[in-house]
């Protein structure tokens, strides 16, 4: 049966004295300080009721407890049962995050406290175990240090005595860092899996034949955090090869699930942190923001048959055509105006035609008697000339120019044809997302699986899937910058060609981390030096040194010239529209043969009548 047992909460912080208000007796002046009481007893109950009464007590500790800031929880009992239930009961509440300090206050020997040796080293803890020799009582304060070697005993850092106080024993200070660097050197586990920029080494590393080895910027970022912590560690990979995936039973697949599960204690990745992941594990400070772009293969050189229309703007044509009905119109107008009645009238459509004339460089006559007509037509020869040498000239450049197509520059180009299938990393943070959201856009990709238009493969598939499906042009894929300008690179070193591109809509953008169990003091250890390693672009310079030609494709050129005799793919849309103007033609003539037949009708039946 558990003893009569006491734990307090004390905090520097006033804010939540309010719930505290019942041990300060002073009305309404509040101190700096403020203290919480918690008392759970046995009473005869059963062991069960009296693990809800802790789990209820917890609890209402933890909501003090975030509400706080500098909290320090004192336990005080004599059970060894109790002080066990009460670490594992405060790690599953959460009570302990690394910035509450706990102190156990005991008169029980040191042998008697090796089955809470466990959970007091993964936590900012110590023991005050208090002694009574003939009368005269003395204190000594001890700290577990984390991954100890079994049977290890704990390390006495102080002593307390009446007349002294509290002297320190050891270099170690109460409540010391100790996740900031190991006193032993442990082996950890770090699960993580190829990427990219994240390449495997199957060879032997210490001594152990076939042990997995990883190189690249994170691997590295892993390897400097294990020299300042003083760690060493091994690598595992997801059997399933994905990175965590929350099933709807609540279960998690791939990297995310082993370290949820305590599998491994440093999930390497790289994550990408979302809100669904957070609930089961807790991310390390952010390594790099990234965002979401579309890889598509880049077609072959095209020539565009209707490149004869781009020797001048779409504006340019517009205005010529207005010309060409504007100025017989005003010539008409002052024609009617200033010319007597011995001069013939002018002819809106023949003028028309003559305009029309100048600008094909076809002859003329000019039967105009007033100067101000010669000189407008000479005004139009003048514009014709200009007009007709820039389109000659730039119709010869555009002849020789191949254009490689890009179809695929954002989302919407991607819904909208029917035709090409997206790729997407099986069990990834951004299929989870797909699969959440409920209206816009991403619920329109999202919707593209009932159609077939979604494929789905490991990190390790995407090399294949890139250089058959993505190069073929039907397919797309859909990945993080990061990666995307990693497989360009390869392939680039590979074939010296830029046969892929990256859209120029990004989408989804995310932060990406390594990640730890919920509740693990190695997280914040590990934050600390990774901002400084981001600050001082030591990250970005690893990443650049792994990946060469990183930055050859990143903007390849859209055209390319050639110097080739010219075929009927070239120039089949100045034929089209040949043939479209001759069929035109043929239309009307018939239609003024059929207008001239009905007028002779006509006039035979007035002259038989």
């Amino acid at each position: 049966m558990w003893a009569v047992t006491w734990f307090l909460l004390f905090s520097t912080t006033g804010i939540f004295q309010a719930k505290a208000q019942p041990l300060w007796p002073y009305g309404h002046v509040w101190p700096p300080w403020a203290t919480g009481v918690f008392r759970v007893a046995a009473d005869g109950r059963e062991a069960n009721m009296t693990q809800m009464q802790l789990s209820r007590v917890i609890s209402q500790a933890r909501r003090l407890r975030q509400v706080s800031w500098c909290v320090t929880v004192v336990v005080v009992s004599d059970d060894p049962v109790f002080l066990a239930a009460f670490a594992q009961w405060s790690l599953k509440g959460r009570l302990l995050a690394w910035s509450t300090r706990l102190l156990a206050l005991t008169r029980l020997p040191l042998s008697e406290l090796r089955h809470i040796y466990k959970n007091f080293s993964m936590t900012n803890s110590m023991i005050m175990i208090v002694e009574n020799v003939s009368g005269s009582f003395s204190c000594s304060v001890y700290v577990l240090l984390p991954y100890i070697r079994l049977g290890a005993k704990a390390l006495r850092v102080a002593s307390w005595t009446p007349d002294e106080g509290l002297a320190p024993t050891s270099h170690l200070s109460v409540f010391p860092d100790k996740f900031s660097r190991f006193a032993e050197r442990p082996t950890l586990v770090a699960v993580t899996e190829v990427n990219p920029i994240n390449k495997m080494k199957a060879e032997d590393v210490s001594g152990t034949p076939g042990e997995r080895w990883f190189t690249g910027p994170v691997p590295k970022l892993v390897q400097y955090l294990a020299q300042a912590q003083n760690f060493s560690y091994v690598y595992m990979r997801p059997p399933d090869g994905s990175w965590g995936f929350k099933h709807v039973d609540g279960s998690w697949t791939g990297m995310v699930g082993m370290v949820s599960r305590e599998e491994a204690d440093i999930g390497v990745g790289p994550f990408g942190v979302s809100a669904t992941r957070a609930e089961v594990v807790d991310f390390t400070g952010p390594i790099m923001i990234d965002y979401w772009r579309i890889m598509g293969g880049r077609g072959r050189p095209e020539v565009n048959p209707w490149g004869f229309l781009l020797p001048l703007a779409p504006l340019v044509w517009t205005v010529i055509l207005t010309a060409l009905v504007v100025v017989p119109v005003i010539m008409f107008l002052l024609s009617s105006c200033i010319s007597d009645k011995r001069h013939r009238q002018r002819d809106w459509v023949a003028d028309c035609l003559t305009f029309i004339r100048v600008l094909l460089q076809q002859d003329i006559t000019l039967p105009w008697d007033w100067w101000w007509e010669r000189l407008v037509l000479g005004v139009w020869m003048m514009v014709t000339l200009v007009l007709t040498r820039s389109y000659s000239g730039n119709l010869m450049s555009l002849l020789a120019v191949r254009h490689i197509p890009q179809p695929y520059q954002s989302l919407r180009d991607v819904l909208d044809d029917p035709s090409v299938i997206t790729i997407w990393e099986t069990e990834s943070a951004s299929v989870q997302y797909l699969h959440s959201v409920e209206s816009g856009i991403f619920r329109e990709l999202a919707d593209l699986e009932e159609s077939g238009r979604i494929l789905y493969r490991t990190q390790s598939q995407f090399g294949e899937s890139i250089d058959t499906l993505v190069r073929r042009g039907d397919h797309v894929l859909m990945e993080v910058e990061m990666s995307l300008k990693a497989y360009m690179a390869q392939d680039f070193s590979l074939t010296g060609r830029c046969d892929f591109y990256a859209a120029r809509e990004v989408f989804l953008p995310f932060m990406i981390a390594m990640a730890g169990p919920k509740g693990s003091p190695l997280v914040p250890s590990m934050s600390k030096r990774i901002k400084w390693i981001t600050q001082t672009g030591l990250y970005y310079h690893w990443m650049e040194t792994v990946m060469p030609n990183v930055s050859y494709c990143d903007n390849p050129p859209t055209k390319t010239a050639v110097s080739t005799s010219l075929a009927l793919s070239n120039v089949w849309g100045m034929f089209a529209v040949l043939l479209g103007g001759h069929t035109i033609s043929l239309l009307v003539l018939g239609l003024e043969l059929l207008s001239v037949a009905l007028l002779q009708v006509e006039n035979v039946s007035t002259l038989t009548s």
